[in-house]
């Protein structure tokens, strides 16, 4: 189903009765649903059971249909669908305001927009200001296994649809309600597998077979710079670049433990790229939020200090939001469809500046986790509609803060040549700058700037452009305050991640540049007129999938050994020249015609046959390998720790890939009663049954490649090396996710088209000293390797194997201490990933004779 851009009803308004209002209703603790707009369907008359109930979770389909069937009934009600998740399902989005409101959302849509891209001077913001309406964003479901966010919306539409108190009544008209639903696939999965038993009792969260997101599961909010799930893709033009609310409020699970709900203010300080309005704004509807709570007496939110939860991140859904000009917010609430015990927590029992009002260890429904997360709700959306105005003329300041030329020293903007070496991952670094809403340029011509010339198809991004924040936190690295722990990771330059060749560019500037609203490759022909064969630059990501094409027809595909470029030698015969014809003109990589076949040492591919590690329930870090692989066109299987252990891989597989989270567990925390479709997925990776097993498959001739914490078991599997010990934390070593610079032996077949010298991204992962002549470092660290993040004891790390390729019997192990293709950011170092596969199945050397 297309992405549905209309927002006009499909059915005519009809006529709205009301019912009495309860007398003294103050918006405290009431409770809007008891006074309802006749003929709007109830959940409990949807479903049977009111959301909230204990043992009941209303699926996905469920609430499709009932979305559905109140945009029928409610005139306040618009359903839209932003387009389909990765699983195919539609993803939704209900539009809840006033009916006059309803009937004008193209105006005010219009109006958020002009102001939050401050394109009006501001006389015309003031009045656009005084005429528009907030626009709040209010989702949940993300992470499906926190199963309230989706069911908490379902509660919200319907309040927002039926209730007719006052206050309600205020929300709908100076507030816009986006209601979007994060994952729908994991809401299908999840709730279907709790209720998948007959008696309630049975019913249980626990040992969900696989991922809740077709790939990544939690690492969903973890794309909002990167925009490579659909989903991600979805919600990000909603927020971007179409209705550009002013608040973002995301729901999550749990509360701290002694708590019921976190929710702001944040402690900590936030990016310095971000608008100080942000942190001051937010501090103002996260006290609003607390002040509800305290009013209405519910017990249990915690704020600032009571968790951890940073502003300085990019990348999460609430978080990318900052450094888009809007307020993000977060809930981390407790309550599960089965009753729990709050836990008695000492320290959580007293009073104190960041949980008020302490709560007493009790027996918790679900039923009160979502009221609170109404009351979070309605605490915004009062706050939405007390401070409307100033809300949308504070985009307004925002945006014009940073369209001004930067004063502080920052640069002017970045350009991207298009001759460097591999452009076409340059476009998808820009490409990921125009999901998120920034403005990227493009040259039609040369041009030149502060002396040095630039070609035409160079890009251009400036940082005088609304979302200023997010254009420097993309290109510029990170420096968190050491004061604070990183909440999730320190640096994620993507630039940097990207290994993107752009120059720095300080004072005014411009050119024969025109702004593009979406890019694709560089449009290439084959270049030349030779008849011997064809050239591929080692240099090129993209090249992978022209290989893989290349080998699935049965052509012969060479690496040369001797070449400045390592090139990519394919002789002429068969498809060759369509395949190629189609990878330049559709992928944008280099091809030239050889007019005689090259000279010297080379290497023969062959197709390898690829093992990726998963387990039970799933595992992010070998769920973006998965996604990885499909989109360059490898072709791989899934294997488990059964089928492992079993000791038959080199039968079936040439190389086994092991990601961070495959690691060897002392116990075995898969569930006991995994059904039977899944038994052959059950288990855990042990030093007992798997290492015996890796060992033989290498010794027979595999290739293992390990990557972050994995690559642990490179010595227990001989490859000639050991860990590294070192003392880690405030006295030693500390990098929680930080980017690196190494050093790299690109003579190395596993280093063949990378850098000599490349950004890595590092998460307090194994590096190695080499014990004999069976392993070749790959790569080893800088000096002072930081690039961006946080590295405390850095210079431990000086000189040090980061990656090595080993012999072990007839077969290698590869370790990648790194993590090499981080999240799908990390492009500069796909390359060493690619390789070692690669290099799994290479018959042995051979010396090419030129044809001349």
């Amino acid at each position: 189903v297309p992405y549905q851009n209309t927002y006009h009803s499909q059915m005519s308004p009809r006529t709205l009765i009301v019912v009495a209002l309860l007398a003294g209703l103050t918006g405290y603790g009431a409770r809007p649903v008891e006074q309802a707009i006749a003929g709007v369907t109830s959940p409990v008359e949807e479903f049977g059971a009111a959301i909230g109930d204990d043992y009941f979770l209303a699926g996905f389909s469920q609430l499709e249909g009932y979305w559905q069937k109140v945009d029928v009934e409610s005139d306040r009600v618009r359903l839209v669908s932003i387009g389909q998740t990765e699983e195919g399902r539609r993803q939704w989005m209900a539009v809840v305001s006033a009916p006059e409101n309803i009937a004008r959302l193209e105006d005010y849509r219009t109006i958020s927009r002009r102001l939050a891209l401050g394109e009006v001077n501001e006389d015309e913001a003031r009045s656009l200001s005084r005429a528009g309406k907030a626009v709040v964003w209010i989702n949940g479901g993300l992470h499906a296994d926190e199963v309230l966010g989706a069911q908490q919306l379902i509660q919200l539409v319907y309040e927002l649809a039926s209730a007719a108190d006052d206050e309600t009544l205020r929300f709908l008209r100076d507030v816009i309600v986006l209601v979007v639903h994060a994952n729908p696939d994991g809401h299908a999965l999840v709730a279907d597998w709790y209720m998948r038993e007959r008696d309630p009792l049975r019913r249980s969260l626990d040992g969900v077979p696989r991922s809740y997101q077709k790939y990544i599961g939690h690492d969903n909010n973890r794309d909002f710079f990167l925009s490579s799930q659909a989903e991600t893709i979805n919600m990000n033009r909603i927020l971007y670049k179409e209705w550009f609310p002013q608040i973002v409020l995301d729901h999550h699970q749990p509360g701290p433990p002694g708590t019921v709900m976190f929710a702001p203010p944040f402690e900590g300080p936030s990016s310095p790229f971000v608008d100080r309005l942000i942190p001051a704004t937010l501090d103002l509807v996260g006290t609003a939020i607390q002040e509800r709570f305290a009013a209405a007496g519910k017990r249990g939110v915690t704020m600032r200090a009571g968790a951890n939860y940073s502003m300085s991140w990019n990348g999460g859904l609430r978080t990318s939001a900052y450094f888009h000009n809007q307020i993000g917010l977060l809930t981390e609430t407790t309550g599960e469809p089965t009753p729990i015990d709050l836990p008695k927590i000492s320290n959580r029992q007293l009073a104190t500046a960041d949980l008020p009002l302490p709560i007493a260890p009790q027996r918790w429904h679900f039923r009160q986790a979502v009221e609170y997360s109404m009351t979070a709700n309605r605490a915004v959306l009062d706050f939405a509609s007390r401070a409307r105005e100033t809300l949308l003329l504070n985009a307004y300041t925002m945006a014009r803060n940073a369209l001004a030329e930067p004063s502080d020293g920052s640069p002017h903007g970045y350009i991207l040549p298009s001759t460097q070496p591999d452009f076409p991952t340059a476009s998808k670094f820009a490409d990921a700058l125009l999901k998120s809403g920034a403005v990227v340029h493009r040259a039609t011509d040369g041009f030149r700037v502060n002396g040095q010339s630039f070609p035409a198809g160079s890009l251009v991004v400036k940082t005088a452009q609304p979302f200023r924040a997010h254009v420097l936190d993309m290109f510029e690295p990170q420096r968190y305050p050491e004061e604070q722990a990183p909440y999730d990771i320190a640096g994620w330059t993507l630039a940097l991640q990207m290994g993107i060749q752009f120059v720095r560019i300080y004072g005014s500037f411009d050119g024969p540049f025109e702004p593009i609203e979406r890019i694709g490759p560089p449009t290439q022909s084959i270049a030349g007129s030779g008849s011997d064969g064809y050239l591929l630059s080692h240099r090129q990501n993209d090249g992978a999938i022209v290989v893989n094409r290349l080998l699935r027809e049965g052509a012969s595909v060479f690496w040369l050994r001797d070449k400045g470029e390592e090139s990519i030698f394919v002789p002429p015969g068969g498809g060759v020249r369509a395949i190629l014809d189609r990878a330049a003109g559709q992928l944008g990589v280099s091809v030239s015609s050889a007019s005689a076949t090259p000279a010297g040492r080379a290497l023969r591919l062959q197709a390898p046959r690829i093992a990726l590690w998963e387990r039970y329930g799933g595992a992010p870090s070998s769920g973006w390998i998965r996604w990885l692989l499909e989109r360059y066109e490898f072709p791989f299987d899934r294997v488990y720790a059964p089928a492992i252990d079993r000791g038959d891989l080199a039968g079936r597989y040439d190389v086994l890939i092991l990601p961070d989270e495959a690691q060897l567990q002392r116990v075995d925390r898969t569930p006991a009663a995994v059904p039977s479709d899944y038994r052959d997925q059950a288990g855990v990776l042990s030093a007992v049954r798997s290492l015996p097993a890796l060992r033989q498959f290498v010794e027979g001739g595999g290739t293992v490649i390990l990557i972050g914490q994995a690559s642990g078991l490179a010595s227990a599997l001989g490859a000639g090396v050991e860990r590294v010990a070192v003392a880690e934390g405030r006295a030693g070593l500390s990098v929680p996710g930080s980017i690196l610079r190494v050093h790299v032996d690109n003579t190395s077949p596993v280093g063949f088209g990378v850098d000599p010298e490349v950004d890595v991204f590092f998460d307090n992962g194994p590096f190695f000293r080499v014990t004999s002549d069976k392993a070749t470092v790959i790569a080893w660290f800088a000096a002072a390797p930081l690039r961006s993040g946080w590295a405390r004891g850095q210079q431990a790390l000086a000189g040090r194997a980061a990656a090595i390729d080993a012999s072990v019997g007839r077969g290698r192990v590869v370790a990648f201490g790194p993590h090499v293709a981080f999240r799908a950011q990390s492009h500069a170092t796909f390359k060493f990933l690619f390789n070692a596969i690669y290099s799994a199945k290479t018959d042995a050397p051979e010396f090419l004779r030129s044809s001349r």
